[in-house]
């Protein structure tokens, strides 16, 4: 199967929604525990400096997202975040989503981009790894919205 990268848009907001509370349900892999809304999303993709990439299927089926947007550490680095459909890892989605954010993050002219990973997420570990991610520093006993405390992994790939 082959899938198709393009820019996501506010009408892409129901799509990725549900995609990502689908994993949000599952639990585990994400520092989100709440479901998002369509319209939480649409807002966040208008966000200056943020730029939504989704990978469709042959039938137009949204496989997964990711987004960059700036990092509120320092003004040349990108957080990015990636999401694959339940089922979809291991099928190549991630490697070209991030073939091209990482095309568009150095043409925006970002210097590096951050993720941070919840440290029981070895897939999400896994991933960035391979992407050539290195990890800057473990965050200890992090909490999430709910109250959950996790390691964190925050993982960096330098742009230049």
């Amino acid at each position: 199967m082959s899938y198709h990268i393009r820019k996501a848009v506010p009408l892409d907001a129901r799509a990725l929604a549900e995609l990502l509370n689908e994993i949000i349900a599952v639990g585990g892999t994400t520092a989100y525990v709440h479901g998002k809304t369509a319209d939480e999303l649409a807002q966040r993709m208008r966000m200056p400096g943020a730029v939504w990439l989704l990978a469709e299927d042959d039938t137009g089926s949204v496989m997964g997202f990711q987004w960059i947007e700036p990092s509120p550490k320092a003004a040349d680095v990108a957080d990015i975040a990636s999401f694959v459909r339940i089922g979809g890892t291991g099928l190549g989605v991630g490697s070209k989503l991030f073939t091209a954010m990482y095309k568009t993050a150095k043409y925006i002219g970002y210097r590096a981009i951050d993720a941070i990973i919840r440290a029981d997420n070895s897939g999400g570990l896994a991933y960035y790894q391979s992407r050539g991610f290195e990890t800057l520093k473990v965050i200890k006993n992090a909490e999430l919205d709910d109250g959950t405390r996790v390691d964190k992994i925050w993982k960096r790939y330098d742009l230049r």
